[in-house]
């Protein structure tokens, strides 16, 4: 039990600092409000779901120890980032923001939060370098597959409930982020810094 705290406090250490997925959730709840933003949220849990059980059923390091499978997963990171990145950026420059009612079904905004969030994540292969780096420091050598899914679940679970938080707290403050200039601000920041996060990860190298 000492040990399993010991981890959760690193791992939510980890979840605070700020990097893409703050800046996904934070883009989709500006743009989409509240609902949107919660999807992005599951999305990026889901994804660190399956990162966190694929490093502890040993997958994860096959896809780290191949070069070219590792590339692609960078590369296509990379690209995404650059996206959404750009997208935000152009919104930001256009100021064209439809009433929240015309924006898209309530199903329709749920699915680009969702898939937005696990793209983002998923295709970022530091996050699995993450598990399979700091895993094993938490784990002895007779640790089932069981205790190491659980400990990766339970970073996806913290990493959940603080983007909760997050889309949460911006939801109660929306009457101001509905302000043209707010969201263009916001567009902007948050588009900065995800094709900063994109450059970032084409410039550090294969690991």
């Amino acid at each position: 039990m000492t040990t399993y705290l010991s981890f959760l406090a690193f791992a939510a250490i980890v979840v605070l600092v700020p990097g893409p997925d703050f800046a996904v959730v934070t883009s989709n709840t500006v743009r989409g409000g509240r609902r949107r933003g919660l999807w992005a949220a599951v999305g990026v849990a889901t994804s660190n779901s399956v990162q966190g059980i694929a490093a502890a059923a040993g997958l994860g390091a096959v896809i780290v120890r191949s070069e070219p499978l590792f590339q692609a997963v960078r590369w296509t990171g990379v690209a995404y980032l650059l996206y959404l990145g750009a997208r935000a950026l152009l919104s930001a420059r256009r100021g064209d923001y439809p009433p929240p009612a015309t924006a898209g079904t309530d199903g329709a905004r749920a699915f680009t939060g969702w898939r937005q969030g696990f793209l983002s994540n998923i295709t970022n292969p530091k996050v699995l370098t993450f598990y399979l780096a700091v895993l094993p420091q938490f784990l002895s050598s007779t640790s089932s597959f069981g205790t190491a899914a659980a400990y990766a679940l339970s970073h996806a679970t913290l990493s959940l409930l603080y983007l909760t938080g997050l889309v949460t707290a911006m939801a109660r403050a929306r009457r101001i982020f509905a302000r043209r200039r707010i969201r263009r601000a916001l567009d902007a920041a948050t588009g900065t810094a995800m094709v900063g996060f994109g450059t970032r990860m084409a410039l550090s190298g294969p690991r």
